[in-house]
């Protein structure tokens, strides 16, 4: 007996466990992302031909001490490496692992290269040549605290490369994690049961299973091997295995009666599904066709097993469009699939709650370094009618019905439809064009997550036939209060850039790659009200944003515009804002600048000020940091400088519950007036928090 160690995705280990056991290996334990095992050479060649699972399976040479490199070095130097392979052999070293000392695995790989080499040079005078690309051995090694592992792969290149695949579609599944999949779903105990796979992709999951039923070696069609240039390779023991395998085949191909249907409504991965089946030998036991998975009825008069890895996306700005699949998935098969077993392999707990189905078994497995699940059903007999979350569309379309006078009257493309009306859907939903962008809000503690995940799913289910938007066309994003600099985060790029129009000013929305649009819709008639006053004024806007006040005073007849804003990414924003309403001219300046701190540098004085400050700020030229409620009078002190007689301050603020100190504005010269109701359109009127206005004058 030898000792082996194959390695295998994290995940499957103890699936690995009970194949090695099968395939007649002793000793066998676990680790992660590993098994080690005992075996004869024979064994050992049988799980490299037969092993589903295994990534690779290596024989271990020897085990050193590698507390430092030098250590590690002199370790496998004292190897004896001529009866490993001969120095006419091209050769590579996979390292993996690491220690305090080898931390990165190239240095390692370099480091063990060095002490083969050296140990042929020394034995005979002879240099072994390296090869990264097409090597005749690979030594594998692996650094587990100072302990080194040193063998050779037998199997050569990755396992789960079984040579029939000439393509793959857009996201590939891995055939040890298809063949992991077949079992976890029970298939493998049922191979005469059909199987059919509506999303078929390139086919990996039913030619796996092909396979399977048919008695065929996953390897059987590899020709080139990590043992052949090895120096203990028994070639009539492997020949011997060989054709063991091969007859098994045969035979197994034409006995095999099992049914296997695979759809897809990608025609060219359809056709790269019936390449791979005929590479494989097991394109006349499959049937492939194109179409819809979600209108596919079952084969009549039969059950059996539904085995599938649909798309699940990558990013967040996916998950609407996706959910009406999975939605749609699920009531096809409460409809027409009773009685048969589903599995689905995703990545996204809430695409497969939207199946409405109750999950008898999940598991937890690995598509190469992403996290994805395994939920296995039985489909039960006749469906639920039930329709989830028509109270949220009935409130939806009541809304939609009170502000479309409003939409129509003042040609408003950008508004609120909808803003957590009812406390179990919170979130708000804003409409940009043909646009609908969901903000979901975090959800109150006293609700379950997982409560609070299907009630988001309602939402986005209901929302294209309410608000007749095509599900590609709604963009989810996640809020919660933000503090400071936070406004800022980037969330991806996409660039779904629009260009929208309010009261005769144009601006660019961007609806995917930051956490808001550019445009604060709540804002609308406060703009409004610039657009109305700037006629000759000289206008400063401070925590400016993306400039859109700006552009309104600047339409409205502004003689000068002073944007002021911390973020560079969004003074060019305003520019391009700028640009699109062809305001050009010296007149209008973009300074990127601490506002606070600004403030008390400036010498210039305005006509028209209008100040958005956050809640909550930490500015590093203030002692301390900025809060809006406490240091609103210090805010007016330095306002009331740059403001010159006759001028007007517009100020707001979204602080709930927000009390301007009135004695305190007195004592400073200056009169304010409230005009918060005034500047809530309809679209905002049931949210009397939304932000808080008010109009500075001197005294």
């Amino acid at each position: 007996m030898k000792r082996y160690y194959a390695a295998v995705p994290k995940g499957l280990e103890y699936l690995l466990v009970d194949e090695l056991n099968a395939l007649g290996a002793s000793e066998v334990r676990e680790g992660q992302a590993v098994v080690h095992f005992e075996a004869e050479l024979e064994t050992a060649y049988r799980i490299c031909l037969w092993s589903r699972l295994a990534s690779r399976v290596v024989r271990v040479l020897g085990q050193v001490q590698a507390k430092t490199a030098e250590q590690m070095y002199d370790g496998v130097k004292g190897l004896y490496w001529p009866a490993v392979f001969s120095s006419q052999s091209a050769f590579v070293v996979d390292f993996h692992g690491g220690n305090r000392e080898i931390r990165n695995s190239q240095f390692g790989a370099l480091k063990v290269k060095d002490a083969i080499v050296d140990a042929f040079v020394e034995e005979s005078g002879q240099r072994p040549s390296v090869d990264k690309q097409r090597p005749d051995i690979r030594i594998d090694c692996a650094l587990r605290a100072d302990t080194l592992l040193v063998g050779i792969n037998l199997s050569g290149a990755a396992m789960h490369q079984r040579g029939y695949r000439l393509d793959t579609g857009r996201a590939p599944l891995r055939e040890n994690l298809a063949a992991a999949v077949l079992i976890r779903s029970g298939w493998t105990q049922h191979t005469d049961l059909p199987l059919i796979d509506p999303f078929c992709g390139s086919g990996t999951l039913l030619i796996e299973a092909a396979l399977i039923a048919s008695d065929t070696a996953p390897l059987l069609q590899r020709k080139r091997w990590g043992f052949d240039a090895w120096a203990g390779h028994q070639a009539e023991l492997w020949q011997s295995i060989l054709t063991e395998a091969q007859v098994r085949s045969r035979r197994g191909l034409e006995r095999c009666k099992t049914r296997f249907i695979g759809r897809d409504i990608n025609r060219r991965v359809l056709a790269l599904a019936k390449d791979n089946a005929f590479q494989a030998g097991v394109d006349h036991l499959i049937q492939f066709e194109g179409g819809d998975a979600t209108e596919m009825p079952a084969p009549p008069a039969m059950a059996g097993f539904l085995v599938c890895n649909p798309p699940y996306g990558e990013r967040l700005g996916q998950l609407p469009s996706l959910l009406h699949l999975y939605a749609g998935m699920g009531q096809q098969l409460k409809a027409q699939w009773a009685n048969w077993r589903v599995s689905m392999l995703c990545s996204e707990p809430m695409l497969l709650s939207a199946l409405r189905l109750k999950a008898d078994k999940q598991y937890k497995l690995y598509n190469g370094a992403m996290e994805v699940i395994l939920a296995n059903y039985q489909i039960g007999e006749g469906g639920s009618g039930r329709v989830f979350g028509e109270d949220f569309a009935n409130r939806l379309r009541k809304n939609l019905k009170g502000l479309a006078k409003w939409v129509k009257a003042d040609d408003i493309q950008c508004y609120r439809v909808y803003d957590a009306d009812l406390p179990d859907y919170n979130v708000a939903v804003d409409r940009y064009q043909d646009w609908v962008v969901v903000q979901e809000y975090a959800a109150p503690k006293s609700v379950a997550p997982q409560k609070a995940q299907q009630r988001l799913i309602d939402v986005l289910l209901h929302l294209p036939q309410v608000m007749e938007v095509d599900p590609e066309k709604i963009v989810l994003k996640t809020r919660q209060q933000q503090k400071g600099s936070a406004q800022y985060q980037r969330m991806g790029e996409q660039g779904n850039q629009l260009k929208v129009r309010e009261y005769g000013a144009t601006f660019l929305v961007n609806l995917t790659d930051y956490l808001d649009t550019g445009l604060f819709l709540d804002h609308r008639l406060a703009r409004r009200y610039l657009q109305e006053h700037a006629q000759g004024a000289d206008f400063l806007n401070l925590f400016a944003y993306t400039g859109t006040a700006s552009v309104h005073a600047a339409l409205g007849g502004a003689k000068s515009t002073t944007t002021v804003d911390m973020s560079k990414t969004y003074l060019r924003w305003a520019e391009d804002n700028f640009s699109v309403n062809r305001l050009r001219g010296k007149e209008h300046r973009f300074l990127r600048a601490d506002c606070l701190a600004w403030l008390e540098s400036c010498e210039h004085q305005y006509d028209l000020i209008f100040i958005d400050p956050p809640t909550f700020s930490n500015s590093k030229k203030m002692e301390q940091s900025f809060d809006v409620q406490r240091d609103h009078l210090w805010l007016m002190t330095q306002l009331k400088r740059l403001l010159r007689p006759g001028g007007t301050i517009l100020f707001s603020n979204n602080k709930r519950h927000f009390k301007l100190d009135l004695d305190g504005m007195a004592e400073l010269g200056l009169e304010a007036s409230n005009i918060s109701d005034k500047t809530r359109s309809p679209d905002f009127a049931r949210n009397k928090h939304i932000h808080n206005a008010w109009l500075v004058r001197h005294v």
